[in-house]
């Protein structure tokens, strides 16, 4: 599959699935998923920049909690899938972020944003889904000024004896077949723990985010490597 067909391809699939995505998502990780963004709004609200970008933002629960805990800060969510963004809009509205908040459609590969635009990036439960992940970081370098940081949060499969296993088998086996069941699309919720276990592991990953100009590269391991945080500096 080349770059390209696989970001068509992730487009569509999450464009069928926006309707149901969050209901979904907060269901099938038992809510664990809000309080990983909340970890991430914490750890970027220490760094208090000002200009925030969100990417792959899907329906912008990342870029709402930046933007409700930074009053100050400006928020841009990019996804390459319309139909996430639309619920993200609604979402926003509801909440009153509009003049705070902007989604808007783009590829993660070629940000259409000047060098340095930003202080701070963001990706959540994204990046496995870029085509090429090392052209997406060095995109996510570029925006960035000099100083400013980024944070990755994404999922990883726990390499335990005991919890490993068993969480393998509800990941691959019973959390697609719900998923199928909910969303009523049966390649969404199977692409979901393949994309994860093609992943790199979060030493490579590190690596990578070095590879793309990134320094002072930390890696924060969550409910017992579900995901991790990665946080790193330009």
């Amino acid at each position: 599959m080349t770059a390209v067909s696989k970001k068509e391809r992730v487009g569509g699939m999450f464009d069928a699935i926006a309707p149901t995505y969050d209901a979904l998502n907060h269901f099938l990780s038992l809510g664990v998923d809000r309080g990983w963004r909340q970890r991430v709004v914490w750890m970027v609200a220490t760094a208090n920049p000002s200009r925030i970008l969100d990417v792959a933002t899907g329906t912008g629960d990342l870029a709402i909690g930046l933007a409700r805990r930074m009053p100050e800060a400006w928020v841009t969510g990019v996804d390459i899938s319309e139909g996430m963004l639309a619920r993200g809009r609604e979402k926003i509205a509801r909440r009153v972020l509009t003049k705070r908040i902007e989604l808007r459609r783009g590829d993660a590969e070629a940000l259409e944003f000047a060098d340095g635009a930003f202080d701070a990036v963001t990706v959540a439960f994204g990046v496995r889904n870029f085509g090429d992940v090392g052209v997406g970081l060095r995109e996510m370098w570029r925006v960035l000024r000099p100083g400013g940081k980024c944070w990755v949060l994404e999922f990883s499969e726990p390499r335990g004896t005991i919890f490993g296993p068993v969480y393998r088998f509800y990941f691959h086996r019973v959390l697609p077949w719900l998923g199928r069941i909910v969303s009523r699309d049966g390649g969404a919720y199977s692409y979901l723990p393949r994309s994860v276990g093609e992943f790199p592991a979060p030493e490579r990953f590190a690596e990578m985010l070095r590879e793309a100009g990134f320094a002072a590269v930390r890696i924060r391991r969550l409910s017992l490597g579900i995901a991790y945080v990665y946080e790193a500096e330009k």
